[in-house]
């Protein structure tokens, strides 16, 4: 009988995989059902539940997982050949029930539709526009890192602990929902991954667990990056599973920030973004833009850029492209290129609204 059952169980996979091509479809249905539904209820609930706690209820939950299923596979490694059926059966159900919980937690926000619909923006731009949105973005960063620093050639080091700045992150979000009702963030669930080390060799700043709605942020990245990197999970939480949606309400958050650090942080992330696109289109006109840039921001870049360096090694490659498969399986056919689609998104929302 639980043979049978399992077996009823890992065949489930089909019509799961079913549902999930229709809902590609269906992007309105899962907006209005699911993300501004059903997932509102289960994250408050998850984070109400493991949010108080001062460590990361899901990183334990993948420690004691990877540990079981190691120790399955050895002992059951020779059911593989005399009892293969139900050994696949096995197998399948597992991943039916984790596929399932995956999707019903969180994944389903993936087939919402696009932020720039509901924003109302264009998806596309010109060079044009991304070169004034890019002077207003230097503008700005100049203007905040003048703010802090009486010199424009020293980088910024923000003088809070990493645990203040997840724990001061929110108010982003408090002023933002403002602007963007479905924004608010309550109750708290943001902590330091335990896997840190392991996140950055293989060349992640964060994540989120999509089964305990836990967001988690390296705890060894530049103090620089830690607003933006804490307020882009803090967006997958709140349901925007898109790389690059996530990428620009982070951003919005951290300027919207009481902090100037926050708004320093978030004004110098979208200009690393558009910088970064321009050079991709014309090599002369970003190094005639980058002129224009504060020493001390060009820095906070370097700093940043020589922590990911000294981090390289040669399995990232590996990581990023298991990531980057992942991502395409679920509905991002851009993989990790989609990080670097916030520039849709900042040049269109900035071009009708005031920085």
């Amino acid at each position: 009988m639980l043979k049978k059952k399992k077996t009823i169980l890992a065949l489930s996979l089909i019509p799961q995989f079913l549902f999930i091509k229709l809902l590609q479809n269906s992007p309105d249905f899962v907006e209005r059902f699911y993300s501004n539904g059903l997932y509102i209820f289960i994250s408050k609930v998850s984070r109400y539940i493991l949010g108080w706690l001062p460590f990361s209820f899901g990183d334990l939950v993948y420690t004691f997982g990877s540990i079981y299923m190691i120790r399955w596979f050895y002992k059951n490694r020779k059911r593989l050949l005399t009892d293969t059926k139900n050994w696949l059966a096995d197998v399948g159900a597992a991943v039916a029930v984790i596929y399932f919980a995956f999707h019903l937690f969180w994944g389903y926000n993936y087939y919402r539709p696009p932020l720039h619909k509901n924003l109302n923006l264009n998806a596309d731009y010109t060079t044009e526009q991304l070169i004034y949105i890019t002077e207003k973005l230097i503008d700005k960063s100049n203007e905040f890192h003048s703010e802090i620093m009486n010199n424009d050639t020293l980088k910024v080091d923000i003088p809070y602990s990493k645990t203040d700045i997840l724990n001061m992150a929110s108010s982003g979000n408090d002023n933002l929902k403002t602007i963007f009702p479905d924004l608010e963030y309550h109750p708290k669930s943001i902590k330091k991954s335990i896997y840190s080390y392991p996140l950055t060799y293989m060349g992640f700043s964060g994540y989120l667990n999509p089964l305990t709605n836990e967001a988690q942020v390296d705890g060894i990245i530049p103090v620089f990056k830690f607003p933006t990197t804490a307020s882009h999970e803090i967006a997958h939480q709140l349901g925007y599973a898109a790389e690059n949606e996530a990428n620009f309400i982070g951003c919005l958050a951290s300027i919207k920030h009481d902090d100037v650090y926050f708004k320093y942080a978030g004004y110098t992330f979208a200009l690393r973004f558009c910088l970064n696109e321009i050079y991709n289109r014309d090599e002369c006109l970003f190094e005639d833009l980058k002129a224009d840039v504060n020493q001390g921001i060009l820095k906070n870049y370097q700093e940043t850029r020589e922590f990911w360096e000294a981090h390289e090694n040669p399995l990232e490659p590996f990581f990023k492209l298991f990531y980057n498969n992942f991502l395409k399986a679920n509905n991002q056919s851009k993989g990790m290129e989609s990080y670097s689609y916030v520039v849709a998104l900042l040049v269109n929302y900035f071009g009708k609204n005031a920085l």
